[in-house]
């Protein structure tokens, strides 16, 4: 479908410490090669299937590596017992969509061998965190970052909610509150202060705040010494295409408050765009409902377009970041999340496959089947076989001479090298590179 339009004006705020253009283009590119991304999937267990006996099971088949620097078989660090049932908590790493994907398919499809449930007492926590940076990430950016997930939290909670009722479309608010988070800014606080807030408000307890600051170490100039956050707010989910997808929007956001801190800091919103993103999040997010869901019998179809036009108006502003995932489809998942999160098909009364074949569907992106003359072309590419060329059309006809192809022929198998990893003329050597 196409972009929409912004729904409200994005202003920024002015700030004494915005980043130089430089300096977003350092952070933002060493944040996407060094931010690591694991997750908590909470599942209840089978009904009448005592947990003494299905969790050495499962913990059999996950093979937990139970240690952080050592990835497994699966990827997974440890399966606990958890208040709701059983908690995996997949190791961070660097994420990469088609890496991803077949993990978590692999984990997700033997959850579902083992009956697991999705029930409103279950999460999906992601985990955001960088190993072992030399310097401190400027403040500006966890502030942006903050203000981001702030503006968009009743999207965000719509995008990531996975209940199976209208009135009960996302878990209760208990668990993942965004009491404190709708009341603090960055505009009147630093975001150290923000913390220490946090830490002994009385309010919600640290750990249950929809974004965790709890694991943040500042350092003696305010600014970020380890940089680990949590998303704590998305829903349960055993759809494969889903978790990897809602990955890469935490990624998406993270990179876009760089960009943003070259400005200044994003503004939540007017007055009274402001106070009606609190009533949204608000009605989607409570402690009102049976059971541990939240009451979303509020939610009328008027507020569900509401909710579904916010979340892409979030997506158009991340959409420059995708550009930079070559070969991934995360944006046309996204884009399709947005207008029906997994909560409204299964209130449709889809089943988890079919809601993955649905995500799978969306998918626009060429599986990349090389056949042999594509495996010699980037070859010649990766080696500059063919350079000192006076232009790109000179060095695609000695191409095409060389391999015994139409002209046409290689612009096609050029145009899917350039969605897989990007390529670019260089004068200089007389030949195309690849950009990644």
């Amino acid at each position: 479908m196409k972009d929409i339009s912004f729904v409200n004006t994005i202003n920024l705020l002015p700030r004494s410490d915005c980043l130089s253009p430089n300096q977003a283009l350092y952070w933002k590119d060493l944040l996407y090669r060094t931010l690591k991304i694991g997750t908590e999937l909470e599942y209840a267990l089978p009904k009448g299937q005592p947990k003494n006996m299905l969790l050495p099971e499962i913990i059999r088949n996950l093979e937990p590596s139970n240690d952080l620097n050592h990835l497994g078989q699966y990827g997974v660090l440890d399966v606990l017992s958890e208040h709701c049932g059983i908690e995996i908590r997949v190791i961070g790493r660097q994420p990469y969509y088609q890496t991803l994907i077949e993990q978590y398919k692999c984990i997700l499809k033997k959850m579902v061998d083992h009956n697991v449930r999705v029930r409103f007492t279950c999460g999906l926590h992601f985990h955001l965190l960088t190993i072992g940076l030399s310097e401190a990430l400027p403040e500006i950016i966890l502030a942006n970052l903050w203000n981001l997930v702030r503006r968009y939290a009743p999207n965000l909670k719509f995008l990531t909610s996975t209940g199976d009722k209208m009135e009960a479309l996302c878990r209760r608010r208990n668990h993942n509150s965004h009491l404190e988070l709708m009341h603090l800014s960055p505009a009147d606080k630093s975001m150290q202060e923000i913390q220490k807030y946090l830490k002994t408000s009385k309010i919600v307890p640290e750990h249950q705040n929809f974004f965790n600051l709890e694991h943040v170490v500042f350092d003696e100039k305010g600014q970020i010494q380890n940089f680990h956050i949590e998303f704590r707010f998305p829903d349960a989910d055993l759809c494969a295409t889903s978790i990897v997808a809602k990955t890469f929007l935490f990624q998406a956001l993270v990179l876009k408050a760089v960009e943003l801190s070259q400005h200044g800091l994003i503004d939540v919103g007017a007055n009274d765009e402001w106070a009606r993103k609190k009533e949204l999040i608000d009605l989607l997010s409570n402690n009102d409902g049976d059971l541990a869901a939240s009451d979303t019998s509020q939610i009328t179809p008027a507020i569900i377009k509401e909710l579904q036009e916010g979340s892409l108006e979030l997506l158009q502003l991340l959409k420059s970041i995708f550009f930079r995932l070559y070969n991934n489809p995360c944006y046309e998942i996204l884009t399709f999340i947005a207008l029906n999160p997994i909560s409204l098909l299964r209130v449709q009364g889809h089943f988890w496959e079919e809601i993955e074949n649905t995500l799978q569907r969306q998918i626009q992106i060429d599986s990349f089947n090389w056949d042999e003359i594509d495996k010699k072309l980037i070859y010649y590419i990766e080696l500059n076989i063919i350079n000192n060329q006076k232009s790109a059309g000179h060095w695609k006809q000695a191409i095409a001479d060389e391999f015994s192809i139409a002209f046409s022929e290689l612009n096609d198998r050029l145009a899917r090298f350039n969605i897989w990893r990007g390529i670019t003329w260089d004068s200089g050597i007389g030949t195309i590179l690849f950009l990644t």
